[in-house]
């Protein structure tokens, strides 16, 4: 027999044993859509009405085994109503269920990434063989939601109850040596050795060397552990990932509650319980926005490969500045496989942009993601030098010197004048105008923006700011450099603050505003952080160094003074005057210690209340609902003026540019996600409340004209 469908095919290996091949026809990856379930389950049918049926292996034809559902189809699905999303789960399960039950052993050999629904297909099989750069797991709680096919019934009687709930709560991929210490596979091989180990198990356990179904039971009968050893092991989980899930995400605790409940339950009544759970997941506003900010990811990446078809190629890099940011850029490229000359004035500069490049990567090295051998190899791929001479045959290089335009604009064209007349030059500027910086360049359409976030190696995002004469060629070139070191580049038009910090600063001018009322800055960032910031404002402030805001708040001052001129005499002026300008210097709105690991320590500082008093104008009331909304207002409406003036191209960048650039809560979406779920109109009522804060409040007409016609950011799902 060998039946052929687009996605997935049945080869006869050899009497009675066969090979379910799964090959996504028009894609380079499997992902389980309704298309490929619907041929899977064909081939089942097909495998059940086979006479002398002895075994079945399943592999797959792409570089990946199956990298999970397609999510595409997802915000659709979630558009129903709970029992429907949880019927629509079932009949996935009630094929794996078949798939499980097959009178014969079944093998499958994984290749590549297996992910989701991927994984949940591969425990539903009797074993797993893995080749030796697989991964595997089980990622659905970073969409909000809980392995739906199986996955948190199968695993925890695989591997137990703890290991399973770490599994599955992180949402990590898992190594195939992991896989196989931990119990998910069964043999893991080198991957030329792939398919004949494979095939080779499944050929011994039809022989009977291995008792199939013996495995097979211990995944379909409850799990085997008394009501203590249960209690305990739940208990113990439901305290550490409680506490680093939060409030906002609910899907880890459930996960814990649901695999409690199912626990005793034989299989079939456990996936009841399962989807019951996940139908509920599915219908809450963090799953759906969650699924929102992956395609989002996804569209990103698509048009950044798009733009990129046009690079030139980088081979060799160069960063202007060895500070903080600059040892960060360079370990970036050099970790990322580019070499990067790192030129500074000072031979100590250079010294300390080294250290900052060994610091990081004897982090990776604790932590088993770095051999000592690859560290030399990333640090011989860091060439420090005094000498421009050394930049001169370089294919792009990235200016980190400090933020002050005059010095910038020296750096910019002392280095144009030793590069390649076609090398790319770029800045990291994180406010000053591409186009002022051009201004003495004599090849501008070879320069443009490329801002990158701190810290480096962990924002993902980087700012591709095209100026008025920058070519397509040096924006392609940067941002297929950008992709290269990891990162999430977003393209960008010139206007002061460009993207993230135009957006960023009406933010910190209704905090400004809020203390100057009399609001208590300790209590605006524990509101904030109960929104879901990472940080409140002023903790933010103090982060960012508030002499860097002083900077660059003077700058947006100077480029929309209609609403983001700051009072004479402000409490984040007050903060720079007095010099405390963060943790860097020890002090700012909080003071700071190092703990016992050498990381600095948030404490209360009073002299910080007294030092704001001057600035306060009144000692108003506020709830809780009113600060939140003083705070959200100005950023809302500055990321609706990008999009209108054109300086991000849509509403998706737009989003991703808060989540990535300054970790706005991804569980809701981002600023325009966030407008749609209050609704257009209501938003714009809402800002009407505050309209005596100023311009800042003011919604624009066209916000005005979505809202009275019922317009969206995003398409509402299910709607007609």
């Amino acid at each position: 027999m060998s039946e052929t469908g687009t996605s997935i095919r049945l080869e006869e290996l050899s009497p009675g044993l066969y090979n379910l091949v799964l090959d996504a026809a028009d894609a380079p990856v499997n992902a389980f859509g309704a298309r490929m379930i619907g041929e899977l389950e064909a081939a089942v049918n097909q495998l059940y009405a086979t006479e002398g049926l002895k075994g079945l292996l399943i592999s797959s034809a792409k570089k990946s085994f199956v990298v999970g559902a397609d999510i595409t189809e997802f915000l659709g699905l979630f558009s129903g109503d709970e029992a429907k999303i949880r019927e629509m789960v079932l009949e996935v399960d009630r094929l794996y269920t078949r798939i499980e039950d097959l009178p014969c052993p079944t093998v499958v050999a994984i290749n590549g990434d297996t992910l989701g629904g991927g994984c949940e297909l591969a425990l539903a099989c009797d074993y797993r063989v893995l080749s030796r750069n697989a991964k595997i797991g089980l990622p659905e709680v970073k969409l909000g939601i809980l392995p739906g096919w199986g996955g948190t019934v199968r695993l925890p009687r695989l591997i137990g109850i703890d290991n399973a709930i770490e599994w599955i709560c992180s949402g990590s991929h898992k190594r195939a040596a992991a896989a196989l210490k931990d119990g998910v596979a069964n043999a893991v091989v080198a991957p030329d050795q792939l398919m004949d180990t494979a095939r080779q198990l499944l050929e011994d356990a039809v022989a009977g060397k291995f008792d199939y179904r013996a495995a097979r039971a211990r995944k379909i009968d409850p799990v085997g552990l008394t009501p203590l050893e249960q209690t305990m092991a739940f208990e113990s989980a439901a305290g550490v990932v409680g506490a680093k899930a939060g409030p906002h995400y609910p899907a880890p605790m459930t996960i814990i509650g649901t695999i409690r409940k199912h626990c005793t339950l034989p299989r079939d009544e456990a996936l009841q319980v399962e989807a019951a759970a996940f139908a509920k997941l599915a219908k809450t506003d963090v799953a759906a926005n969650l699924v929102g900010i992956f395609l989002k990811d996804q569209y990103l990446k698509r048009k950044s490969r798009k733009v990129a078809a046009d690079a030139a190629a980088v081979n060799q890099a160069a960063v202007l500045g060895a500070g903080i940011m600059g040892g960060g850029v360079a370990y970036q490229s050099a970790s990322k496989g580019t070499p990067i000359v790192m030129k500074d004035i000072r031979e100590e500069a250079l010294q300390a942009g080294l250290e900052e490049a060994d610091k990081l990567l004897l982090k990776q090295i604790s932590r088993g993601r770095m051999t000592p051998e690859k560290m030399a190899g990333v640090l011989n791929n860091i060439r420090p030098t005094l000498s421009y001479g050394d930049v001169a045959g370089v294919d792009l290089v990235v200016e980190a010197v400090v933020e002050n335009p005059k010095i910038k604009q020296s750096v910019l064209a002392e280095t144009e004048a030793a590069l390649r007349d076609d090398a790319i030059l770029t800045s990291n500027t994180s406010t000053i105008s591409i186009d002022l910086l051009a201004q003495n360049l004599k090849r501008p359409e070879n320069f443009c923006g490329m801002h990158f976030f701190n810290p480096v190696h962990m924002m993902p995002l980087v700012e591709v700011i095209r100026g008025t004469k920058s070519s397509d060629r040096a924006i392609a070139t940067t941002v297929a450099y950008a992709q290269k070191m990891g990162k999430t580049p977003i393209v960008v038009r010139d206007c002061p603050g460009f993207l993230v910090n135009r957006i960023l600063f009406p933010y910190f001018g209704g905090f400004s505003q809020l203390l100057m009322d009399g609001a208590d800055f300790k209590r605006i960032d524990k509101l904030m952080e109960k929104f879901g910031w990472p940080m409140g404002p002023a903790y933010l402030l103090d982060v960012v160094g508030i002499d860097t805001g002083q900077h660059a708040g003077q700058v947006m001052a100077e480029g929309f003074p209609d609403r983001m001129q700051k009072a004479d005499k402000d409490p984040v002026t007050a903060m720079f005057e007095a010099g405390r300008y963060g943790q860097k210097t020890g002090s700012g709105f909080y003071r700071y210690e190092k703990d016992k690991k050498g990381k600095p320590r948030k404490l209360t500082d009073e002299q910080a209340y007294e030092l704001i008093k001057p600035a306060v104008r009144a000692t108003l009331e506020f709830s809780d609902e009113e600060i939140v909304e003083r705070m959200m207002i100005p950023l809302c409406l500055e990321t609706v003026r990008c999009l209108e003036d054109g300086i991000v191209d849509s509403p998706t960048e737009a989003d991703m540019g808060l989540v990535y650039g300054i970790g706005f809560p991804p569980f809701r979406g981002g600023a325009l996600q966030y407008i749609d779920s209050i609704g257009v109109a209501q938003f714009c009522a809402l800002c009407d409340k505050y309209a005596s804060l100023g311009k800042a409040y003011e919604p624009t007409e066209k916000l005005r004209a979505m809202g009275e016609a019922g317009e969206t950011f995003y398409p509402v799902p299910g709607a007609k």
